[in-house]
C-alpha cells in the first residue's frame, strides 16, 4: 500500500512540473497580438495581391519595378505584424515576402530567405528584419553574400556571426529615437560589424514596437509619433536607400 501510494505521488509530481513547464513556455512564448491595421493590410486591393502560404506571406504588386524585399520578423511577433510595413513597399513597385517562423522566433528557420530567393529567380534581393529578425537576416546574409544586394536593420545590429564587415552589401540602419528595447552599448558594438558604408537613419520619434502592428512592447519607449507616422517614414527611407542600389 505505501508503495503504491509513493508512485502515485511521484505521478502526480511528474504530472506538475510538466504542466508547469508547458505554463512557463506558453507564457514566455506567446507572440503579441495584431491589431486591426496588420489585419486590413492583409486584404488584396488597390494593384497588390497577397497570398500566405506556410512559410511566408507575399505581397506583390500587379507592376513589379524594384528589388524583392525579404523581412525576418522581431521575436515573438507573428509575420503578419508586419504587413502594413511591407504594403507601403509593395506599393512603390517592390514585391515583399514576410518570412513565417516557428514559435515566432526567427532562429528557428534562419535560412528561410533560400527558399523565397531559389523560387524568385527572377528577382534580386534585399534582406532584412526586426529587431531579432535583422540579427539572424544578418546571419544569413553573411554566409551568402553573393545572393544579395543589401541588408537592411530596423531597431537591430549584427553579431560577430552575422558581420558584414567584409562584404560590399549595401546596408541600412534604422532606429528610433524612443526605442527603449535595443541595449544602446550592444548596438555600438554591432556598428564595427558593417560596412563603412552603412547608412545610419534616426528615426525622430519612433519606437521600438511600432515598426510593425502589434501594439506596445514590455520596456519600450513612449513614442512621440503614431504607429503609422513611424511605418510611412520607415517606407520612405527603405525606399530611398533601394533607389541607390546597383
Amino acid at each position: 500500500m505505501t508503495e503504491t501510494r509513493t508512485k502515485r505521488g511521484f505521478a502526480l509530481l511528474v504530472l506538475a512540473f510538466i504542466a508547469a513547464v508547458a505554463l512557463a513556455l506558453w507564457v514566455y512564448l506567446k507572440p503579441y497580438a495584431l491589431t486591426g491595421q496588420a489585419e486590413t493590410a492583409l486584404v488584396s486591393g488597390k494593384g497588390i495581391t497577397i497570398e500566405m502560404n506556410d512559410n511566408w506571406i507575399s505581397l506583390e504588386p500587379l507592376a513589379a519595378s524594384g528589388a524583392g524585399v525579404i523581412f525576418y520578423p522581431g521575436g515573438l511577433v507573428k509575420a503578419e505584424a508586419y504587413a502594413p510595413l511591407a504594403r507601403g513597399l509593395a506599393a512603390a513597385g517592390h514585391p515583399v515576402y514576410i518570412a513565417r517562423m516557428p514559435l515566432n522566433l526567427a532562429m528557428t528557420r534562419s535560412d528561410a530567405a533560400e527558399e523565397i530567393i531559389r523560387v524568385h529567380p527572377g528577382l534580386s534581393f534585399v534582406l532584412g528584419g526586426h529587431s531579432l529578425g535583422g540579427v539572424i537576416a544578418a546571419r544569413y546574409a553573411a554566409s551568402h553574400p553573393d545572393e544579395l544586394a543589401g541588408v537592411f536593420f530596423l531597431a537591430s545590429y549584427p553579431d560577430e556571426k552575422g558581420s558584414l564587415k567584409s562584404t560590399t552589401l549595401a546596408v541600412l540602419s534604422v532606429l528610433g529615437t524612443e526605442d527603449k528595447v535595443v541595449d544602446p552599448k550592444k548596438y555600438r558594438e554591432g556598428r564595427a560589424y558593417l560596412p563603412d558604408s552603412t547608412v545610419y537613419y534616426s528615426l525622430e520619434g519612433g519606437n521600438h514596437a511600432q515598426f510593425g502592428s502589434y501594439g506596445p512592447q514590455k520596456g519600450d519607449g513612449e513614442a512621440t509619433i503614431t504607429e503609422n507616422a513611424q511605418q510611412k517614414e520607415t517606407v520612405r527611407a527603405l525606399l530611398d536607400w533601394m533607389s541607390n542600389l546597383r
